[in-house]
């Protein structure tokens, strides 16, 4: 009885360290995010191109690929400056576990299981500057579909950071209808051997 009162005590001291560590990276996250309108750029961005594809005439078409041209311009600039900003956090702040499950100090007791989140997030930012930029000369449907594909990974990293990539990844799955394995198949080559070579796949 005693062992079992002993095990709810250091299981409820576990829960209430990693509620507390999450609230911390939540709150680290939105302090940098809250001065942009990435995520708002994201789901214009994102609204735009079903627009653009569902759109039936050519001319009109071709309006609303050069309206996301512009705002494609943008959300690069405002996710380039966020993470030269963010980029000055103390590395000890933002580290991110490996593990499918969020356990508490689990970053500090074993570093080697964890990676950076600044180096994550250099890489989201490569990625989606060159995928719209387009160097790769890809059809607007096709630029649309990896653009994509690096904002949605860039938001699953952040996620997995205040939570853990459990909880990111059914995320994904529940607002885009995208498992993680998909995610990491429609993004470029070039972020997808960085990424992997960051995160251990």
């Amino acid at each position: 009885m005693e062992l079992l009162v002993l095990f709810i005590l250091l299981a409820f001291g576990a829960y209430l360290a990693k509620s507390r560590e999450q609230g911390r990276r939540i709150a680290l996250l939105g302090s940098y995010l809250g001065k942009y309108q990435i995520e708002k750029l994201m789901e214009n961005l994102t609204d735009g191109y079903l627009r653009a594809l569902s759109e039936s005439d050519p001319a009109r078409q071709a309006q609303i690929w050069h309206m996301l041209d512009a705002a494609e311009v943008t959300l690069c600039e405002q996710f380039n400056r966020f993470v030269a900003e963010f980029s000055n956090v103390d590395g000890t702040q933002t580290r991110v576990s490996r593990l499918a499950l969020a356990l508490p100090w689990v970053d500090q007791l074993l570093p080697a299981s964890s990676f950076d989140l600044r180096q994550a997030l250099r890489i989201h930012a490569q990625g989606i500057e060159q995928a719209a930029k387009n160097s790769g000369q890809r059809s607007q449907k096709d630029k649309a579909f990896t653009l994509s594909a690096e904002l949605f990974l860039m938001q699953h990293t952040c996620h997995w950071f205040c939570r853990s990539k459990m909880v990111a990844s059914a995320r994904m799955l529940m607002r885009h209808k995208t498992p993680y394995a998909q995610l990491l198949a429609s993004v470029s080559p070039e972020t997808r051997q960085a990424y992997g070579a960051l995160v251990g796949g």
